[in-house]
């Protein structure tokens, strides 16, 4: 096979590939295999027909080579993008050019690829991640909540704050339905736990037992309905006294001291693992952001789509679920999904974008070392010979795809080293906390 290619307007490559005659022996052998265990030939076993009477009996040398083209297409198409490297992410349009009834095969074809796009600002990115450091409010916090569990509750007659347990009498009434309105006597509610509706937690601060809270407020799906809130009491949570002989009796520690020094060791635990969990999804959502949506190409968004609608439909069937029941359930619409799908699609190619244009603009990319121990590792994870995946990655066109994974790979490392993560306040955080191994710590 010899393969060149041919580089058109609109992201769009030509290959022009030529099949010997070598190669094309070899396909009409495998044609005729395949032919002889479909058709009947009086006084021949199917499978078992010689080829010159299959030949004869199929109407002729020029329908067998009809034949072959037609199933070896789809393979010759694979190994001359191999052998040109190129990375089509369309079907082809493929135009026999040649040999069609003899001689050496030529086609033409033409396909979309994925396009070069540039970034900048990588080396100034700047990934907001959850802060790995604990504040001295979190731990006071969390002391409070071991507190609660003995607290006793007494009536106040100030006006409300965020915490207080509210006595309450509630009606709900839809707008425009004719739903009977809800109504609930003697409800009680902790203030700032937003289990009723949406605004009452800010407009029942400063009212007092005794006063009335009305507003209308969504309950989803549409609806709109009027809460009428009748404030009967008010009480507020007093906590015991943090002392060491407390400590001893409702906890697992003796002393004040210890108490908060386990807490601050579990939470910074458990605060640095949420960061760097987060880490490689915010800065390669960071990344993704450098290229602008108009460079992404509608084909890819559309293949993106499509496969995750898949993986949904095969994840809901291990679950022995269906698609109309998984959106009954979350309540949505075919379109919303779709429309979700198709957002996180565009978000997933913008990214696979961008690192493909730091692979170029960084000088990363993979030498043949590299791409052949990757090889090597991946064959070994799928139990098969490294040379036997690397001629089938060959034979169908996906050498250029395996190199850009590697690729990508030593892409998001060089990311990892060269943002700057910081925590919601802006705060540049210590990337000494981040690469700290949790494990043993969190296993303990």
């Amino acid at each position: 096979m010899r393969a060149t290619s041919e580089t058109l307007e609109n992201n769009r490559i030509k290959l022009i590939v030529e099949i010997d005659d070598a190669e094309m022996d070899e396909a009409l052998d495998a044609a005729a295999k395949t032919l002889a265990k479909q058709v009947s030939v009086k006084g021949f076993r199917k499978g078992k027909v010689p080829k010159n009477v299959l030949v004869a009996h199929i109407g002729g040398l020029e329908v067998l080579r009809s034949e072959a083209i037609r199933e070896s297409m789809p393979d010759f198409y694979a190994r001359a993008v191999a052998d040109t490297l190129i990375d089509p992410i369309g079907q082809p349009d493929i135009n026999v050019t040649g040999g069609e009834t003899e001689g050496p095969l030529t086609f033409e074809a033409e396909v979309e690829v994925r396009p070069d796009v540039l970034i900048s600002g990588q080396r100034t990115l700047r990934v907001t991640i959850p802060s790995p450091n604990v504040l001295d409010s979190e731990v006071e916090a969390q002391i409070d909540r071991f507190r609660e569990t003995d607290a006793i509750l007494k009536d106040v007659e100030r006006p409300i704050v965020t915490g207080d347990l509210v006595t309450m009498d509630v009606h709900v009434q839809q707008i425009a339905t004719d739903v009977e309105p809800l109504e609930m006597s003697d409800f009680m509610y902790t203030v700032g736990s937003g289990s009723i509706a949406e605004g009452v937690d800010e407009l029942i601060l400063g009212l007092k037992a005794g006063e009335e809270l009305k507003l209308n407020s969504s309950m989803g799906g549409g609806v709109v309905a009027t809460y009428t809130l009748q404030l009967k009491q008010v009480k507020e949570r007093e906590l015991p006294e943090l002392t060491d002989e407390w400590v001893e009796e409702n906890t697992d520690w003796t002393t004040v001291d210890e108490m908060r020094d386990k807490i601050v060791a579990q939470m910074r635990r458990m605060k640095v693992v949420e960061a760097q969990m987060s880490q490689r999804d915010a800065m390669l959502i960071a990344l993704g952001e450098l290229v602008s949506e108009d460079l992404v190409p509608e084909t890819l968004v559309d293949a993106e789509t499509n496969e995750r609608l898949h993986d949904l439909g095969h994840r809901l069937s291990e679950q022995q679920l269906n698609l109309e029941s998984f959106l009954q359930v979350t309540n949505q619409t075919p379109d919303q999904l779709l429309a979700t799908l198709r957002e996180d699609a565009v978000r997933g190619v913008r990214i696979d974008l961008a690192m493909r244009a730091l692979v170029k603009a960084e000088g990363l990319e993979p030498s043949q070392e590299e791409i052949d121990e990757e090889l090597e590792t991946t064959a070994e994870s799928m139990g098969v010979d490294a040379e036997v995946l690397r001629k089938n990655l060959h034979d169908t066109g996906r050498v250029t795809t395996f190199n850009a994974e590697v690729a990508k790979m030593k892409a998001s490392r060089w990311l990892n080293e060269n943002v700057t993560f910081i925590d919601p306040n802006g705060i540049e955080i210590d990337k000494g906390l981040l690469r700290e191994d949790q494990s043993e710590e969190l296993d303990a």
